[in-house]
């Protein structure tokens, strides 16, 4: 086979790099891909992130080549060591995300090629000389984000270079909008539509006190992403006050939530929760969500 080569990433390899992006991002959201565009300006800034994308100090993309084609790529972070960097990030480098054609039968040295890439990645780091090494799998994607577990080729090839999960561990759901709860009307309880923290949020009230919200995020279809089919959200924020357990309100309040996405021509919605100790799972999943997959979060260097 032709000679494998590691290089830094460049313009020309921007549609390559994207159709190897997007069929990771297949593996784990159905009906979901990214423009080149979007791609391409996520490798200059991560605006979601407006708390953490400015403490970067450098990036590095890298992508391993074989036969003018690209079968491997990284994207590389460096945080600054400066005070005005949160603690927990400064001086840090970190794998932002991970990408590379599993072994098949037409491709047999593609652990060889994610390895040699993989080395390249961790020279780079030892370049930066970081205190700490880090990576994850944040594709400028809806719901990618960790270490889904529906990429154990990734995975194993994090495991091979040193890498451990030490963080936690979070389960992505899914429903189809027309499966959740509709509204169900509740003598002297009330709803309310602002905006929240994270999107549209629906407060219910009785007798002048909030009981629960729950919060809608409709953005996730920009422009620069294109989702195949109808459209797609998040609902994530969904909160009933103690006192207000054992009512059904979950229900109520997704029933809204759900009404609002249907006048949105949203036909799918994510929610994420933790993957013990959640409140909410058992409330998600009998009202139509389903488990999509889990992701495990920070995988920190520790050779050995």
């Amino acid at each position: 086979m032709p000679a494998l080569q590691v290089r830094p990433f460049r313009r020309a390899d921007r549609d390559q790099l994207t159709e190897l992006i997007n069929t990771h991002v297949a593996a784990v959201v159905p009906g979901v891909s990214v423009s080149v565009n979007t791609v391409l300006s996520a490798l200059e800034r991560q605006p979601d992130e407006f708390i953490t994308d400015p403490w970067v100090g450098e990036r590095v993309t890298l992508v391993a080549e074989q036969r003018d084609h690209v079968v491997a790529a990284a994207h590389l972070l460096r945080y600054r060591a400066d005070d005005e960097v949160g603690a927990d990030y400064r001086d840090i480098g970190e794998i932002d995300w991970f990408v590379c054609r599993p072994t098949a039968s037409f491709r047999p040295d593609s652990d060889e090629a994610a390895d040699l890439l993989m080395n390249a990645c961790l020279a780079q780091l030892a370049r930066w000389n970081v205190r700490a090494r880090y990576a994850s799998g944040e594709l400028p994607a809806p719901a990618v984000y960790g270490l889904p577990r529906s990429w154990p080729h990734i995975r194993a090839g994090y495991e091979r270079a040193g890498f451990r999960h030490t963080g936690d561990t979070e389960v992505i759901l899914i429903a189809r909008v027309a499966d959740l709860p509709h509204q169900e009307p509740r003598p002297g309880v009330t709803v309310d539509r602002t905006l929240g923290e994270c999107g549209t949020r629906f407060t219910a009230y009785a007798a002048g006190r909030a009981l629960g919200f729950i919060e809608v995020d409709t953005a996730l279809s920009r422009p620069e992403r294109h989702t195949r089919g109808t459209g797609l959200a998040d609902v994530g924020n969904l909160h009933i006050e103690p006192s207000a357990y054992g009512d059904g309100l979950e229900r109520r309040l997704l029933g809204q939530a759900a009404d609002w996405l249907r006048l949105c021509g949203v036909d799918r919605v994510l929610a994420y929760e933790p993957a013990t100790g959640s409140t909410m799972m058992d409330h998600l999943t009998s009202a139509g969500f389903r488990e999509l997959t889990r992701t495990d979060r920070r995988w920190e260097h520790r050779p050995g």
